[in-house]
């Protein structure tokens, strides 16, 4: 089990195949994602990576956090995260994860944030079919009927599907397809939509219901942490 890495989500575009094919893509942002603290099985009780990215404001910065990272010897992140990995797949502290972390080809699991979407019936939230377009029924052809039951049992029952809040909530898109990467501008193209907002953070991993192509690199791909970097002042 590899480490995955945080990105951000900049939008969609297109592109052709040498056989002129369109192929539709999600253009992921992957800027100075380092390794912030190592999970081990001895003194947390499991293996993990915890990842950071981005630039914070300092004043936002607890006491707690600011030590954090200084211990670590990286600036201060935005956003972290933690990768489950296996014992033989970890990477140091400090190291930067690069985007040729994934190979072309390759399947991929994206969790973002999905669009928020604000108060909505049934109909849009949970696809509801509404009511009949004629017949008597007027006005209120896209309610969801009747909730309720007859007098055994006599209530409405917990987690019944109601119009309310839709969006904004963790959404994982399995077995996206890596269409390239782009090194030098830290770039990862994904076919199709992920969740989220333009702007957003998602996190990209090996998928879990495909086997690791054989060119993917172990433990990852990475820049090694810069061995005379000055400690980072609290």
């Amino acid at each position: 089990m590899r480490s995955g890495l945080i990105a951000v989500k900049l939008g969609m575009t297109r592109i052709y195949t040498e056989e002129g094919v369109q192929v539709p893509v999600t253009v992921l942002k992957v800027d100075n994602c380092q390794v912030v603290a190592q999970k081990t099985a001895e003194k947390d009780g499991y293996t993990a990576l915890q990842l950071g990215v981005g630039v914070p404001k300092v004043k936002r910065l607890t006491k707690a956090e600011r030590g954090h990272f200084a211990a670590a010897k990286v600036e201060p992140k935005r956003k972290l995260q933690e990768f489950r990995v296996s014992p033989d797949n970890t990477m140091p502290v400090g190291s930067e994860v690069t985007v040729d972390h994934f190979v072309p080809g390759q399947f991929v699991d994206v969790t973002g944030t999905s669009m928020g979407k604000g108060y909505a019936g049934g109909m849009k939230r949970w696809n509801f079919g509404g009511l009949r377009a004629t017949h008597g029924v007027s006005i209120s052809h896209r309610s969801i009927g009747s909730t309720g039951n007859r007098q055994d049992p006599g209530k409405e029952f917990k987690n019944k599907k109601m119009p309310g809040h839709l969006g904004v909530e963790t959404v994982t898109t399995q077995n996206i397809v890596v269409v390239k990467t782009d090194k030098d501008r830290g770039l990862i193209l994904v076919k199709g939509s992920v969740p989220g907002v333009k702007g957003g953070w998602v996190s990209v991993r090996d998928a879990v219901k495909r086997k690791l192509p054989e060119g993917a690199p172990r433990p990852g791909a990475f820049k090694a942490p810069a061995e005379a970097a000055a400690p980072v002042k609290e």
